[in-house]
């Protein structure tokens, strides 16, 4: 017989790709009244507020030892200080439906380390995926190659390599340790308070001058909603994904956000999605659907 579907793992799934597809475009509303790192902070401050009640509601707010915090800071570090805080700092100088294409190259990423650190077994339709994953980021850049000497374009591009980064190596790590965790939110908790105070370091350094009169209030509803809907509601599920799967099926659902931002960066802030766009797209979920598509076998 046919294995039951696990329930709160679609919806986790769901979630992720929903969720984080929403989220290029609240980043983008966000830094255009709001220096980056103050809405990085911002919006973990509001997370950890959110976790802290939640915590203290089911009484589970506890101290789980110094080895425990260290992954936590590890984790935190790597995904949230690096890797949304580049991407949220990209997003100043690059379109949000570009920013989440350049971020869907994390499952291609994932993949190749996974294989590396046994983690994941090598396979030709592995490997294939990756190829066209790769064209098709190729293909976004073929007539505008030139761009890249553009200073302020550059800068966005190098972020985003630190992002795309931090957020592998973060995701292959929760993987390799997620059996030593038996609380998700006391673990997003801790990575969310401790990036607070990390990124408002950072924040200070790099935008110390900002007049929080001239924030809008289309900016700061935008960092609500990530506090909420990206922060709580997407870290939670990515992480109960990772419980469930492998980093590589948990990580193709960014092919789905580039989907769902290019879509809404040009239904509500008109950027234009040119056909290069299109085709890159199509060839990006295409070698990721390759990557981890597995036939379902029933079992009598």
């Amino acid at each position: 017989m046919k294995q039951k579907a696990d329930i709160k793992l679609i919806f986790s799934l769901l979630g992720v790709a929903i969720v984080w597809g929403t989220t290029y475009l609240a980043i983008r509303v966000a830094v255009e009244t709001i220096p980056p790192w103050f809405v990085t902070a911002i919006r973990q401050a509001i997370a950890s507020l959110i976790l802290l009640v939640v915590l203290l509601y089911k009484k589970e707010l506890k101290w789980n030892g110094w080895a425990h915090l260290r992954r936590q800071i590890f984790v935190s570090i790597l995904m949230i200080v690096v890797a949304n805080g580049m991407t949220t700092v990209a997003e100043q100088s690059i379109p949000s439906g570009l920013t989440s294409l350049l971020n869907s190259l994390n499952p291609i990423i994932v993949f190749l380390v996974s294989v590396l650190i046994g983690l994941q077994k090598p396979s030709f339709k592995g490997f294939l995926g990756i190829i066209l994953g790769f064209l098709g980021v190729a293909f976004i850049f073929r007539d505008g190659l030139a761009d890249l000497l553009d200073p302020h374009y550059q800068n966005g591009i190098i972020c985003l390599c630190f992002a795309i980064s931090g957020w592998a190596a973060g995701t292959i790590y929760t993987k390799k340790y997620t059996y030593k965790s038996s609380n998700i939110f006391l673990d997003l908790f801790y990575q969310f308070l401790f990036s607070t105070f990390a990124q408002l370091v950072l924040a200070f350094i790099f935008s110390g001058d900002t007049h929080v009169a001239t924030w809008s209030t289309p900016s700061l509803l935008a960092v609500l909603y990530l506090a909420v809907f990206g922060s709580v509601i997407g870290y939670f599920c990515y992480h109960y994904a990772l419980k469930k799967v492998n980093a590589t099926e948990v990580s193709i659902l960014s092919y789905f956000n580039t989907v769902i931002a290019l879509f809404l960066g040009w239904l509500i802030l008109h950027e234009t999605i040119t056909t290069d766009i299109i085709i890159a797209t199509i060839l990006i979920i295409v070698g990721v659907f390759i990557t981890n598509y597995k036939k379902q076998r029933s079992e009598i």
